[in-house]
């Protein structure tokens, strides 16, 4: 009930503000997993470590991905 008032109300909105609307509710979906993104920052930093001292090599672009170094 209250969700097909608010779509109602939605509708009858500006075209910037249905914009802005849309906005905020796919900015509110977009919410990483804290601990998640801390694990990803904790491997990327590992790796660059492991990269800068010369225990792994980097690939190219065209290498790892043909056509996207392009």
């Amino acid at each position: 009930m209250i969700a097909e008032q608010i779509q109602s109300e939605a509708l009858k909105l500006k075209p910037i503000d249905k914009v802005h609307l849309a906005e905020l509710l796919l900015r509110s979906l977009d919410k990483p997993d804290e601990a998640v993104e801390q694990r990803w920052v904790e491997e990327s930093e590992k790796r660059y470590k492991a990269y800068k001292e010369g225990l792994i090599q980097g690939i190219p672009l065209d290498r790892f991905s043909p056509g996207m170094g392009r």
